[in-house]
């Protein structure tokens, strides 16, 4: 439920975009080849955003990070199917998202979104909500990686009480689960919707320190993977793999399903495609080996934090 607090779109933004410029530093650097191509564009039906994309890197076979604040005067059927009351309203939505596929088969895909929404009807309280996350897409498996990932995801909800980050990894694991293969499309992380709990400051401030704790958890794992030494044999399963992460975000992200019904630019919609993949009729890793390891003992979901 909103509280009486006003919502601040506009300290929002401010906040989205510092971290967008964050993220992309911190990207270049670790890449030391590549340079993100930054993309500005316009929405016909109201707002628009820009998009950064980094091809070809040294360390990223693709990153992008887009940020976008748009506006309209319907809500989109996907962000109102669990809140039918909301059918009708205008809105603004904003909001970071971002997608990392590594060229190093060791070197895990990752990742965050965080957003923000208010809707709004002449006559009544605006209603806005918070949501987001991060989750790691492995394809091959590391303990101390996942340990390391899900501690700084703890630390993350850390502040706001302790069961928050409990709740949130168990509504990643819930929702980034392709349901047509039964599998998790990785080993999870934290991830929210409708967040609207302690009002603004400290919903916001929940936001801030999921964007905030994003380079601490992934760019450790990327810098300690990416020089490792592959064959073709690890590539090939990389991009056999990766044909997952393409059906769980056509098929059930709600994210794309919004970014398509509200009309949004495609190309931004689809930078967290990854730039080459391969699909092969059923496949099944050799027993004993790392790939049919990597199945068996990391996409099941588990507390990482207790092994």
């Amino acid at each position: 439920m909103n509280t009486n607090e006003a919502p601040r779109p506009a300290d929002v933004e401010a906040y989205l975009r510092g971290l967008q410029n964050r993220i992309c530093a911190e990207v270049e650097r670790i890449d030391g080849r590549a340079r993100f191509l930054h993309d500005a564009w316009q929405r016909d039906e109201g707002g628009g955003g820009e998009t950064r994309v980094l091809s070809e890197g040294a360390v990223f076979e693709r990153a992008g990070v887009n940020f976008s604040d748009i506006y309209g005067t319907r809500l989109p059927p996907a962000a109102t199917a669990a809140r039918p009351e909301l059918v009708g309203r205008g809105f603004r939505a904003m909001g970071v998202s971002l997608v990392f596929h590594p060229l190093n088969p060791y070197a895990p895909t990752v990742h965050m979104n965080v957003r923000f929404l208010i809707a709004e009807k002449a006559g009544e309280a605006p209603v806005w909500w918070f949501g987001g996350g991060f989750d790691l897409t492995p394809y091959y498996g590391f303990i101390d990686d996942a340990k390391h990932w899900h501690e700084t995801a703890r630390s993350a909800c850390e502040p706001f009480g302790p069961d928050v980050h409990t709740r949130l990894k168990a509504q990643c694991d819930d929702y980034f689960f392709i349901k047509h293969r039964n599998e998790a499309r990785g080993i999870g992380g934290l991830f929210y919707d409708d967040w609207s709990v302690g009002g603004f400051e400290a919903s916001f401030a929940l936001m801030q320190s999921v964007g905030d704790h994003f380079i601490k958890a992934y760019m450790p794992i990327v810098e300690r993977r990416h020089p490792m030494l592959y064959t073709q044999r690890e590539r090939d399963w990389q991009l056999y793999r990766r044909g997952r992460y393409v059906e769980f975000n056509l098929v059930w992200d709600r994210g794309t399903s919004f970014g398509l019904q509200s009309k949004g630019r495609i190309e931004s919609i689809l930078m967290s495609m990854p730039p080459l993949v391969t699909w092969q009729y059923n496949h099944q890793p050799e027993p004993g080996s790392p790939e049919a390891t990597f199945l068996s003992d990391y996409l099941p979901a588990r507390d990482w934090l207790n092994l």
